[in-house]
């Protein structure tokens, strides 16, 4: 057995999926937040995904009230503007010192990046709220992907590049191996 020591419960070990997270505001301007706490459930018969944010963001003000969102796959070619959106605040302008391209999604009413080689387009279900942070549990009503990826037999990770934080950003490495190709008894 390994030794451990304690480091406190500051740190976190927790591997997330980079994604851009698009809404209209009021104006019907596009906004997009970068967030990392980004999973999936399942409901009685559909997938959800589930979105945390904390603070006061206008995209957890925009999702509330237009109950619709995209979830933009952060791949590192886009590592420089996941970086500047988080670094920029939409609260007094709009977030423009970068130029990026976005339409409206196909299946929502909320806007989905060009660059994104991965998007889920979602409904807001549900809000769940402890403190300052939003939990929203968003029904997916589509994907949208690359369509030079082709995903028939499955998808390769690589095939997306995406970028994953944990306090800081990372590339994803190799793949070791599907459920039951690695226990051999």
């Amino acid at each position: 057995m390994h030794k451990r020591k304690s480091i406190g419960n500051q740190h976190s070990m927790v591997v997330q999926p980079s994604f851009i997270i698009g809404t209209y505001n009021e104006d019907g301007v596009a906004n997009f937040a970068p967030i990392t706490w980004v999973s999936v459930t399942w409901n009685t018969d559909h997938y959800m995904l589930v979105i945390s944010m904390n603070g006061t963001k206008k995209t957890k003000m925009n999702a509330e009230r237009n109950r619709a969102l995209t979830a933009n796959l952060v791949s590192t070619n886009m590592l420089e503007l996941m970086d500047y959106l988080g670094s920029a605040s939409g609260a007094d302008a709009q977030k423009d010192a970068l130029p990026y391209a976005h339409a409206k999604a196909t299946a929502v009413n909320a806007p989905a990046l060009g660059a994104s080689r991965w998007v889920y387009e979602c409904e807001v279900s549900q809000i769940l709220k402890t403190g300052d942070t939003a939990t929203y549990f968003c029904k997916i009503m589509d994907v949208q992907i690359d369509e030079g990826i082709d995903v028939t037999d499955g998808y390769e990770l690589a095939d997306f590049d995406p970028v994953v934080y944990s306090g800081n950003y990372y590339r994803i490495g190799e793949k070791l191996g599907k459920i039951g190709e690695v226990y051999k008894p």
